[in-house]
């Protein structure tokens, strides 16, 4: 009988692939620059992009930008589960809505919000109240959506098992159709704050107000192009911890699991 993996490569061989993964490629696009297979014009060594990593940190007070921009992030988050729960929970429970807006709803995913900024603009001005409103808006889709798809998945026979202990609709939402539903839940919370870290430092980006967005933006109107990587690949670095994050709450939370 074959032996069980140990935790050890269970966990770390997939992290030594990745990196692996990723310096091979880095290492590749170093090569293909300097052969002048890459013009450098547009693309810069990596080499030079982690060397600026260290330059933007000291100089750019990124870490101020970072704060900024993590405040938005958790901001938008946070009302996108409070707005989008509730939603889902009623879509579930009044199946005529569910099916007049849930098409509705997974249209507003693929829409294009981004491009309606300079109306926010006019509503709310040039202000960290404009990213959070529209980071809330691109967030809510997959929010609603993963909701709602956990409370249907709840397996009828527990819904059974609650009504014969004549469970109220409080107490059926509580102990049964919420535990059941926080799996998928989760999920559209990873998803839906994907949607706004994106929305946060691409509205930034784009109306050049504070945040990491705004530092990329300086970087890229000063053609510093291994600075812009660097704050580029930063962000990336940003988001990376703060998934990770993530799933360790939740596995924090459901230790079941």
């Amino acid at each position: 009988m074959a032996r069980a993996a140990s935790p050890l490569m269970t966990r770390g061989l997939p992290i030594a692939v990745g990196a692996a993964s990723v310096i091979g490629v880095f290492g590749l696009l170093e090569a293909l620059l300097r052969l002048g297979v890459v013009n450098r014009y547009i693309v810069p060594l990596p080499s030079d992009v982690l060397l600026s990593l260290e330059r933007i940190i000291v100089e750019e007070n990124v870490l101020a930008r970072m704060r900024e921009t993590a405040y938005e992030v958790v901001m938008s988050g946070l009302f996108t589960i409070l707005v989008g729960v509730p939603i889902g929970a009623a879509l579930y429970r009044w199946r005529p809505l569910r099916r007049a807006l849930e098409d509705w709803v997974a249209a507003l995913a693929a829409a294009p919000l981004v491009l309606a900024f300079p109306l926010f603009l006019v509503m709310f001005g040039r202000s960290s109240t404009t990213v959070i409103v529209m980071s809330v808006i691109t967030g809510l889709a997959p929010m609603i959506l993963k909701t709602t798809e956990g409370f249907v998945a709840t397996r009828p026979v527990l819904i059974n098992v609650g009504k014969s202990l004549k469970m109220t609709d409080s107490q059926m939402f509580w102990k049964i159709l919420f535990p059941s539903a926080l799996p998928l839940i989760f999920t559209g919370i990873r998803l839906s704050w994907t949607f706004v870290l994106i929305s946060v430092v691409g509205i930034e980006f784009l109306i050049n107000l504070g945040g990491l967005g705004q530092l990329i933006n300086d970087l890229a109107e000063r053609y510093d192009l291994p600075g812009t990587y660097a704050a580029i690949c930063f962000v990336i670095l940003v988001s990376v911890v703060f998934f990770v994050a993530l799933e360790r709450l939740e596995t924090w939370l459901q230790p079941s699991r």
